[in-house]
């Protein structure tokens, strides 16, 4: 499936670029249909409460108003991706600050903040709970008493107060390992409270309709899976349900969940009228779908000479007060607690647990930043304990071809020494001859493997008159430049340019099922679907041309563009003219297995330490890949560049604060992002590997390197000035309060 270069291989700039920079782009928020209201939420102020009472009279009679509505309006639906286990507005309890109690819609924005505040809801105030180890506790609170009945519920259930999944991987014997130890280590980390922060808001327009169809506009990037949810939730045929493209202004994991799309139906349906509901970022930093918060403990058992024999560990995931936004009920990536390394005795134990904090969803290789953070500072403070340099540690116990992963699976293509050896080499590690750098100046390494996810998705190409493809697709791009990349491959099957390619955005009623968007399936799964339905309308193109050359089928090829046989050419514009055109199209439908391999991402960070504030300047970072073909080079290099500076805010600043219950960062003057001037030297490092198994040999690149971003700056802060901050971010007031103990200690 190697690619000829025509199209794949080359830096095609995005085809969407011109809209979105003009303006021209349209987003859910821009849509406007006749009639249409504005709609509105009241949250709740309290964290858990009981709901005594709601009087909306007032707000129904307010001028303007066309529809209110409360939980006990709408039945005791839930809602979820996985476990359905949220109400889409609250009955009889909230269970979260910020937890919808009841809507409007009216004829504006301002009618309808005016009747919000002419709602009186009662509350009677009920005793929290914040953290998620003390929910786990058999005298918390019970949050959930229904939790056994919610469709999704992993089974058997955890038995475990307020835990609705408790997950094992193990492998050999773990009791033994331990024993066959020379030392054992055991340390705790934990990860912060983390949001997205994509530049547009949930939001969302529905319209439904008398006919008992529904309409829906919205920035979610799995259309199908929502409208599978919705026709659940509201008990109607998913195929009375449209969902329509429009773009989607950043996702990073939190454009998959439902958000207002249910409610906003209930409302449409109560006024007779389309509804439009766009949250402000008050409302997204409040109760959107953050990162999960983590506390890690990792102990391992090693040989004195480093090698390890044993390694067991635990998370414990707060989920905030309902699991409906997570697309897996679990967090796949907590299975990375073992890290890349050879452990013949494993055991891994991952906790989902409900807490009254703002519900969490998945964020950009979800759990794994938490996780690997954990591993690889853990790795360094095992080697400094046993006089090892951080890098040969590594070295001596990272997986190899053949070696079996520490959960059991046996990967083919192990590139794992290949990028770690590549990224040192690229920073100036080299164990004992490492170059010297200024004082208070350190380096840090992390490392991680990602797997390529897995889906459905179904491609249609069909001709323009002038022979131009149209690609048809019901997915929608979430600003990775997948659009882009799928349009190289048809051009590369067809052997014309990209430009010659228009792809064709159709509602989920003019395409079957397609997965959407995440896990770093799409090049993969959506690839193949592409590919496939490209050369089946190659064939047909060959095939009727073939009389048109009066050549056999099997003499006829395509070369730039053309229909070529014995030194005579066609174009396709004319096969279309001479043949009608007829069922010259091309469809797939494609549903991907598990690739047999993985791909690896060692990271190194170079930083400097101010000992008079704590203040930590990143001053570069190596990222060394592990890839098969590029499809697209400029592309790659924006997803490998663009989930570092992701990381780096992970690491450095990024964190929700929490206050009983209450986000107090509630604005990006708040809450902080990285900025340029944040931004370090960036040096990636490409390994070239075998063949990939996304189509024309490659492998994704969207997720891993936003992953081991924070362990090499943690690890990099304690190579330059000894302070070892375990739970994330890494800020100057820890790095100066770390400081000031040392000088105790030493004093």
């Amino acid at each position: 499936m190697a690619a000829t270069a025509t199209a794949i291989g080359q830096s095609i700039t995005r085809g969407e670029g011109p809209d979105k920079v003009s303006g021209k782009a349209i987003y859910a928020a821009d849509i406007s249909l006749p009639g249409v209201l504005w709609g509105r939420v009241l949250r709740s102020p309290y964290p858990y409460a009981r709901i005594v009472s709601v009087d909306t009279s007032q707000a129904e009679a307010l001028p303007g108003v066309h529809a209110v509505v409360t939980g006990q309006d709408i039945s005791d639906a839930k809602i979820g991706r996985r476990m359905v286990d949220m109400p889409i507005l609250a009955q009889g309890v909230v269970r979260f600050v910020g937890e919808k109690v009841a809507a409007v819609a009216a004829d504006d924005e301002d009618i309808a903040d005016e009747a919000l505040l002419l709602i009186d809801v009662v509350y009677e105030q009920l005793d929290p709970v914040y953290d998620a180890e003390e929910a786990m506790r058999d005298d918390a609170p019970d949050l959930h008493p229904e939790m056994e009945s919610y469709p999704g519920l992993p089974q058997p259930p955890s038995g475990i107060k307020n835990t609705f999944a408790h997950i094992t991987w193990e492998k050999g014997d773990i009791e033994q390992g331990f024993k066959e130890s020379d030392l054992i280590f055991e340390h705790s980390f934990s990860a912060q409270l983390m949001h997205q922060a994509y530049i547009e808001p949930h939001a969302c327009v529905v319209s439904a309709e008398e006919s008992g169809q529904v309409q829906i506009w919205a920035n979610n990037k799995d259309p199908y899976m929502l409208r599978d949810q919705l026709a659940s939730a509201w008990s109607v045929t998913a195929e009375s349900i449209v969902l329509h493209p429009s773009t989607i202004g950043g996702d990073f994991g939190g454009k998959g969940s439902f958000m207002d799309v249910p409610l906003c139906y209930y409302l449409s349906k109560r006024s007779g009228r389309p509804v439009k509901m766009v949250m402000d970022y008050i409302q997204e930093l409040m109760a959107g779908n953050p990162r999960h918060p983590a506390v890690m403990t990792i102990k391992t058992g090693v040989m004195k000479d480093g090698t390890i024999k044993a390694r067991q560990a635990s998370a414990v995931f707060d989920s905030g007060a309902y699991a409906a936004f997570k697309p897996t009920v679990y967090l796949r990536g907590a299975d990375h607690l073992c890290g890349v390394y050879k452990v013949p005795h494993a055991r891994i134990d991952s906790y989902t647990v409900y807490t009254n904090n703002v519900p969490r969803g998945h964020m950009r290789s979800p759990a794994k930043p938490q996780v690997v953070f954990a591993v690889e500072s853990h790795m360094d403070i095992i080697a400094q304990e046993l006089g090892l340099d951080a890098y040969e540690f590594r070295l001596k116990n990272v997986m190899r071809e053949g070696d079996a992963s520490p959960v059991g699976h046996h990967w083919q293509q192990i590139k794992a020494v290949e990028t770690l050896e590549a990224a040192a080499k690229a920073a100036g590690i080299t164990g004992s001859e490492s170059a010297a750098l200024p004082p208070n100046t350190g380096r840090g390494m992390a490392m991680t493997d990602l797997v390529q996810g897995t889906g459905q998705f179904a491609a249609k190409i069909g001709l323009t008159d002038e022979g131009n493809p149209q690609l048809h697709m019901a997915f929608w791009d979430t600003g990775t430049g997948s659009h882009t990349v799928l349009r190289q491959m048809v051009a590369e099957e067809l052997t014309l340019d990209t430009s010659d390619v228009e792809i064709v955005l159709e509602n989920t009623a003019n395409m079957p099922y397609s997965s959407g968007s995440g896990g770093s399936r799409v090049t993969y799964t959506a690839g193949q679907a592409v590919v496939g339905a490209a050369r089946e309308l190659r064939a047909k193109l060959v095939e009727a041309a073939s009389p048109l050359l009066d050549a056999p089928e099997g003499q006829v090829s395509m070369q730039n563009g053309l229909l070529v046989a014995a030194g005579r050419t066609i174009t396709i514009a004319e096969v279309i003219a001479r043949t009608g055109g007829e069922e010259l199209t091309g469809q797939t439908s494609v549903t991907s297995e598990t690739p047999e391999l993985t791909s690896f991402c060692t990271q190194v960070a170079e930083v400097h330490v101010d000992t008079e504030t704590g203040e930590i300047t990143v001053n570069k970072i190596v990222t060394a890949h592990d890839i098969g073909a590029i499809l697209n080079p400029l592309n790659h290099q924006g997803q490998v560049e663009g989930g570092l500076i992701q990381g780096l805010g992970y690491a450095l600043m990024e964190k929700l604060e929490l206050e009983d219950g209450h986000i107090s960062t509630l604005s990006f003057g708040d809450y902080k992002i990285p900025t340029s001037a944040d931004v370090p030297v960036m040096e990636t490092v490409l390994v070239q590997g075998d063949a990939g198994p996304a189509p024309y040999e490659s492998k994704g690149i969207g997720e891993s390197s936003n992953i081991p971003v924070a362990g090499a700056i943690a690890n990099a802060v304690f190579d330059a000035v000894g302070v070892r901050i375990t739970d994330l971010p890494v800020t100057a007031e820890k790095v100066l309060a770390g400081l000031r103990e040392l000088d105790l200690d030493q004093g």
